[in-house]
């Protein structure tokens, strides 16, 4: 990522009602060109953090037609937030809370989300329990059915993978990990993916979350069903919506989608070739569909 581009947010902290500094990157183009727009807010994945929406961020809030302010959301124990001493509150619950609170400290009281993966886990809990801040929500190769082989796949990644020594490696080591499931990503595309999971502590690179979180993974028992989420995929039926499935997820099966379309009507459906689980949204045609989405929702009226 060049410095020009880190210009564009502002670094900003709030405090969690139980005492931790979270951490979040606000991209706001200000007020004169945004006034009444909805707000983007970006949850990123299990282990993820707000890097991983660096370059979507860019192009939303740049955007010469309708830009807007995103932002993107470090959960405790992630990205440059503060690690929870409790590691059994590392929870959907308690991240929905935390994402309550930091639209309440931005005072957002409504916005549209986008949910990567465990992010969009979370969009199902908060859309019930805030019935005015999720105006609408883009699930980016999650939906309520979580698919067991996808999730053995990320345990499995998560608690085995080396270390890199250096950036260039690794983005080779997610190259070779990832890449049969990504052959649409570019080398650069591989390079950012790196820069955004990994940081330099003390000298060596290493995932930047608290490894609490990948290893709660392998308390699983996946010889029973993974617990579905209809119930709070009900929460979004006055609500619009966009599934991304990436053509290779292993976590968002085509019969899921299916079965959310029948669920909700007006689902928006976009899949994305070449990608597996989760497929990155400033690509094509994963961003022309979420900036079409969005445009059609663009204010914030009720």
């Amino acid at each position: 990522m060049d410095d020009t581009n880190s210009q564009a947010f502002q670094d900003r902290t709030c405090v969690s009602s139980d005492g931790l500094t979270l951490h979040l990157r606000d991209c706001d183009p200000g007020s004169d060109v945004t006034e009444g727009r909805l707000p983007v807010i970006c949850l990123p994945g299990l282990t993820r953090n707000s890097r991983d929406f660096h370059q979507l961020a860019l192009i939303l809030s740049r955007d010469p037609v309708i830009p807007r302010r995103v932002i993107a959301l470090d959960y405790r124990g992630r990205g440059l937030s503060d690690w929870d001493e409790n590691k059994a509150i590392y929870n959907l619950a308690v991240e929905a809370r935390d994402v309550i609170e930091a639209c309440a400290y931005l005072k957002i009281d409504r916005a549209a989300f986008i949910g990567t993966s465990r992010g969009g886990l979370i969009l199902h809990l908060l859309a019930g329990m805030t019935s005015d801040l999720v105006a609408a929500a883009v699930l980016n190769d999650i939906g309520p059915v979580i698919g067991a082989e996808g999730l053995m796949k990320i345990r499995d990644d998560l608690n085995a993978a080396r270390l890199p020594h250096d950036m260039e490696e690794a983005a080779a080591l997610l190259k070779q990990r990832h890449g049969a499931d990504f052959p649409a990503l570019s080398e650069d595309d591989w390079a950012e993916m790196a820069t955004a999971i990994y940081r330099d502590v003390d000298g060596q690179l290493v995932p930047d979350v608290d490894p609490a979180i990948a290893q709660q993974l392998l308390s699983i028992d996946f010889t029973k069903p993974v617990p579905d989420l209809w119930a709070h995929y009900e929460n979004f039926e006055q609500l619009p919506l966009m599934a991304v499935r990436g053509e290779n997820s292993m976590l968002l099966s085509e019969s899921t989608v299916t079965a959310m379309a029948s669920s909700h009507a007006g689902l928006k459906i976009v899949r994305v070739p070449g990608q597996g689980h989760p497929p990155l949204l400033h690509l094509e045609p994963a961003l022309s569909n979420i900036q079409s989405f969005l445009a059609a929702i663009q204010y914030a009226d009720h």
